[in-house]
Order: structure tokens, then sequence, then C-alpha cells
């Protein structure tokens, strides 16, 4: 099974930017498509952005367009989460995903990561 681990997460104030990391074991990573998600204390886990294998971005959510930027580096089997104009409402654990397909995200997925903690606040 493929793992992931995420980095990048910490405190930040409203406004500011910080940039997550995802690495992933294995070889299956660049046949994949990955996705970011968050939750927040008391909420439910909600999806962020996700990307496929290519590196075309398939999503974004509403709350992050304009914001957030999933990337990724095949080479490094690493997926990135560039988070700007930070907003307090973006504090959450944040993790990444591998999806069962190369495309799409909607078959699922096949692995998680730990997660990381993103705190905004002044």
């Amino acid at each position: 099974q493929v793992q992931l681990v995420e980095s990048g997460g910490g405190l930040v104030q409203p406004g500011g930017s910080l940039r997550l990391s995802c690495v992933a074991s294995g070889r299956t990573f660049s046949t994949r498509a990955m996705a970011w998600f968050r939750q927040a204390p008391g909420k439910e886990r909600e999806s962020v952005a996700a990307i496929n294998w290519s590196g075309a971005p398939i999503y974004y959510a509403d709350s992050v367009k304009g914001r957030f930027t999933i990337s990724r580096d095949n080479a490094k089997n690493t997926v990135y989460l560039q988070m700007n104009s930070l907003k307090p409402e973006d504090t959450a654990v944040y993790y990444c995903a591998l999806a069962k397909s190369g495309w799409t995200v909607r078959d699922g997925y096949d692995s998680w990561g730990q997660g990381t903690q993103v705190t905004v606040s002044s």
C-alpha cells in the first residue's frame, strides 16, 4: 500500500501563505489522481482540490478558488497545495489522498496521509 506523508503546515497570520507537500512511497503515484482534504474541529472532512495524474487540476472547492493551487511533481512523487491569502476559516487538519484512478477522483481513494495542521490566526 502506498504511504502518504504530509508536511508544511503551521501557524500563519491571516493573509499569509503556506505550501503543503505530500510525498508518496511506491510506484503508483505517477499514474493516479491526488486530492487534498481538510477537516476543521467539529466539522466534517471536506474536499479542497484534486489533480489528475498528468498535472491538470480536476477541481477546487468554491471556498478556495483563486487562493489555493494544487500541483504535482511525478519525478518526486509529491503533490503540493499552495495556499495564499489564508483566512481563519482555513484552519484545519489537511490530508492528502491517493485516488483509485488516474483521471478522476470519483472512484474513491486507496490511501490517506496522517494530516498536517494549518492554523490561521493573528
